[in-house]
């Protein structure tokens, strides 16, 4: 399927690995020019040099900035005042027992996976409201959905995600923007891999795979970890005009693990 997204300028949080690398990489294969962001100088320079060796020139875009913190939404207006997608990538999480979780843990896990996305949302939503078309993506979790005791202040704020993506949905009417959440499960990023490797010293990985998924999502019907070019499909989908008809949704990409009808 032909997404054409030539011409469109897309922002992608936290893009120099993971998902949000996978996003970025797949916004390109369609057309795409896409801003390359992370913290580290460093490390945005050197995805962005890898990229625009594959696609191109120009193609992408460095935008050195933490958006988890106020301010780094400023960074990137002043850097690039107008964009047309906007895929609210940027999230943390952790295993933390509720009763030792302290205020400061739950407000730098909002301030990461919330704030960032409300800043930048208020930073390009309204100039694609007033230019008619655009697309802001926020990346939740199947845990917005079925929270988890063990990671609870996670959980909220990947529901808060939910909340945030469907008020600005509202705000769309009578244009061509749209604004959606994508809910991936358990997906094979570096620091997922490592986690299972590190709790099965070992065991093959193949085989530690399969004891994680038995173990932390018997419910899932893929039955094994996503991989990020195939949760990076479904946004680069929702990025696109085949997409026009999607709003104010809630699109799980988590392989079956809710084992919900909608």
């Amino acid at each position: 399927m032909n997404l054409d997204l030539a011409g469109k300028i897309a922002l992608v949080s936290a893009s120099t690995a993971g998902i949000g690398s996978a996003i970025a990489m797949q916004l390109l294969e369609d057309g795409a020019r896409v801003i390359i962001n992370g913290r580290s100088e460093a490390g945005v320079a050197q995805r962005v040099s890898e990229l625009n060796k594959r696609f191109g020139e120009g193609r992408a875009l460095p935008l050195v900035a933490d958006v988890s913190q106020a301010g780094g939404e400023a960074i990137a207006a002043a850097a690039y005042p107008h964009i047309d997608i906007l895929i609210n990538n940027l999230g943390t999480y952790e295993l933390s027992d509720f009763f030792s979780t302290s205020d400061e843990d739950w407000q730098r896990m909002f301030e990461t996976n919330v704030w960032s996305g409300v800043r930048l949302a208020r930073t390009y939503l309204k100039g694609m409201l007033e230019r008619g078309h655009g697309r802001v993506i926020f990346i939740s979790s199947e845990v917005a959905l079925t929270p988890m005791a063990a990671m609870a202040h996670y959980s909220a704020s990947k529901a808060t995600q939910l909340s945030i993506s469907r008020s600005l949905a509202e705000l769309t009417k009578g244009t061509s923007v749209t604004v959606n959440a994508v809910l991936p499960g358990p997906t094979e990023t570096e620091s997922l891999k490592g986690f299972i490797e590190s709790v099965n010293p070992g065991l093959p990985y193949a085989e530690a795979e399969k004891k994680f998924m038995a173990e932390n999502r018997p419910s899932s019907l893929l039955y094994r970890l996503a991989k990020p070019a195939e949760v990076a499909n479904v946004v680069a989908f929702l990025s696109s005009e085949r997409a026009a008809v999607i709003n104010g949704a809630a699109i799980r990409a988590e392989g079956g693990t809710v084992q919900t009808m909608v």
